[in-house]
């Protein structure tokens, strides 16, 4: 007998299973059969792509069986089994990189975030809400050796030499005192249907039914083994066949979610290519959504043969939320991975899926503006969670890009909520030749900047654009329909604010210009009279031709070593009274102060960090104490 330690995040995640969660336990036999069906999923896989595999006798099947007077319950299929290698990775390791994140939100509140079992991929360390000690009986499919896992979710497992007459796995849960209350015939056959009835493959109960004489007196009993569920692809049945209560169940199947979808799409396309795609929008971004090594949602299946629940390839990644099923009749029973990649029909699968999708957001969209409070709640839903991911496709998708510029929101510093670039140009001035735009911050940053004092002032509105890649989605864009976007804080954007107010007293402020610039020296690229600012003694842009500030520290902390550093322009308000005090003065030191206050503070307004805090604080102090 072998004894193994649970990886660290694994004792962690079993100490608040075991300590901590109450409600809902019974999605351990959800969580259960859905590892089932994935097993047999795998080896229906190898049986018709790998010669090493087409000779094993294979009819599909899930077993389950319970003992109330030993206390146990048993799941247990025929698919592709575990060696000794899988039992310790497959249940000895979590290896998931959202493990963390995912002790962290049970930590939270574990008995609100029960229902995050399923999505965060360790579905099997649930089954010890229910059982004081679980034992698994492995044996892979073409190998001759079975072998047992055994653990009370503890310290650690065992792991030795075991007996099973074909491959699979069987899962015996010895059942603790909130667990017995699962080991009846009603309890499972309730569990099954609400929340597995759509898997593939025919689940069985087996249970013993009490036999009855003429007089209505108890004469025995007699074993019954009896199909469970419906087993049928959801996705092949007809629509007019399908309920929301059909859609709904085989989402909570697949997604391990708890939660209703925000809303479905069932297609099937006949012609030149055959397929048929069910696709998903769930309530809430899945939690990896913004992580490298995120999970795909998308299923493929050739002839309801599942191939692959692991290619990214099968969605564009800013569609990553996207969960569902693509079932192909063209595809090549035995496609390996590698020819995916690079398949003409899986490509144009894949095409017409993501245009049916923008079809179908954009459908939302337009239901959302006159249809009911529902329909803008669902609308609204879906931006705050996916707006996102559909900005990054704007980068990525340049085939699409016309039908996602219509789709992606922004916030605006005239209208509450989100608005589109069409709503912006509906409401733009007579006359008015760009889209406006700041990024680079918060919300409510950015809302506040100095930037937008002269926008504000002539009613011209600007978009403010508070995600991190906005800087660097949206110059690629560069023109909506005829209307250039334009970024208040470069440069060149200050056309249409009109002509500086009074050029006598430009020339006049001339000299205080030079004196800042020359105080500042090189951490400038240049100094000038602001058109832009009505109340502010200053603020800072970017030149045309360069980085702003906001994306040189983003790429920065992204780990680019080698982006250099950007110069800022500084404008200054010739009219406010901390300009307009440096034109009678040649006080170098008050100079010197003055402007490096105007820089620093013009960069925290702007939520960048000053490059010598404690120098900013002296000079500031300085004026102070004058």
């Amino acid at each position: 007998m072998a004894q193994h330690q649970f990886q660290t995040e694994v004792s962690q995640l079993l100490h608040l299973i075991i300590h901590s969660l109450y409600s809902n336990r019974e999605v351990f036999l959800r969580e259960l059969v859905s590892n089932a069906s994935d097993a047999l999923d795998k080896l229906k896989y190898l049986t018709v792509a790998d010669e090493a595999y087409k000779t094993i006798t294979f009819e599909p099947r899930i077993d389950i069986s319970f003992n109330k007077d030993d206390k146990t319950l048993t799941v247990s299929d025929n698919g592709i089994g575990m060696n000794e290698g899988d039992l310790v990775e497959s249940l000895g390791t979590i290896a998931r990189s959202g493990t963390r994140l995912f002790l962290e939100k049970l930590a939270e509140d574990a008995k609100k975030n029960s229902n995050l079992i399923g999505q965060f991929g360790v579905g099997f360390y649930s089954a010890f809400m229910a059982a004081d000690k679980i034992k698994v009986i492995s044996r892979k499919a073409g190998e001759e050796k079975a072998f047992t896992w055994t653990s009370d979710g503890r310290e650690g497992y065992d792991i030795e030499a075991g007996q099973r007459d074909s491959q699979g796995t069987t899962v015996i849960l010895s059942l603790n005192e909130d667990g017995i209350e699962y080991a009846n015939r009603w309890s499972i056959e309730d569990i099954i249907k609400r929340y597995s009835n759509h898997v593939a493959f025919p689940i069985y109960l087996t249970y013993d039914e009490k036999e009855w004489d003429d007089k209505g007196k108890e004469k025995g009993s007699k074993t019954k083994t009896e199909q469970i569920n419906s087993g049928a692809a959801v996705w092949r049945e007809a629509k007019s066949k399908l309920g929301e209560k059909d859609y709904h169940e085989f989402y909570k199947q697949i997604s391990h979610d708890s939660d209703d979808p925000l809303f479905y799409l069932h297609t099937k396309a006949e012609g030149t290519l055959e397929y048929t795609t069910l696709f998903y929008v769930p309530q809430k971004a899945p939690f990896d959504m913004y992580q490298v090594d995120y999970k795909p949602g998308v299923k493929l299946y050739v002839k309801r043969v599942f191939i692959t629940d692991d290619d990214k390839e099968l969605m564009p990644s800013y569609l990553r939320f996207v969960r569902g099923v693509i079932d192909s009749e063209d595809l090549p029973l035995n496609v390996s991975r590698e020819i995916l990649q690079q398949n003409k029909i899986l490509l144009n699968i894949k095409n017409a899926s993501v245009k049916k999708l923008l079809s179908e957001f954009k459908s939302l969209a337009d239901t959302a503006v006159s249809g009911s409070d529902e329909a803008k709640k669902k609308w609204e839903t879906f931006v705050s969670q996916f707006n996102r991911p559909l900005k990054e496709g704007l980068y990525q998708d340049f085939g699409n890009r016309d039908a996602l510029v219509e789709l992606v929101r922004f916030k605006s510093s005239r209208e509450e909520g989100w608005t589109s670039l069409a709503a912006y140009t509906g409401r733009m001035q007579e006359g008015q030749k760009y889209i406006y735009y700041i990024a680079g911050g918060d919300e409510k940053t950015l809302k506040a900047s100095p930037l937008l004092e002269a926008y504000k002032a002539k009613d011209i509105e600007v978009l403010i654009m508070d995600d991190e890649i906005d800087d660097i989605v949206i110059p690629s864009v560069g023109k909506y329909k005829e209307w250039e976007l334009k970024a208040v804080n470069r440069s060149g954007a200050d056309e249409e604010l009109g002509e500086k107010k009074d050029k006598s007293a430009e020339k006049e402020l001339q000299p205080v210009i030079e004196k800042i610039k020359k105080a500042l020296g090189d951490r400038v690229k240049d100094v000038k009279l602001s058109r832009r600012l009505e109340d502010s003694p200053s603020c800072i842009v970017a030149d045309e031709n360069d980085p702003t500030l906001q994306m040189a520290q983003m790429l920065k902390a992204k780990g680019q070593s080698e982006v250099p550093d950007i110069k800022p322009i500084l404008e200054i308000n010739g009219g406010h009274p901390i300009v307009s005090a440096l034109k009678d003065t040649d006080d170098e030191e008050r100079i010197a102060d003055v402007a490096g206050v105007l820089l620093d503070q013009a960069l925290l307004v702007e939520g960048i960090k000053v490059r010598d805090p404690a120098d900013f604080v002296k000079r500031l102090n300085r004026l102070l104490s004058k």
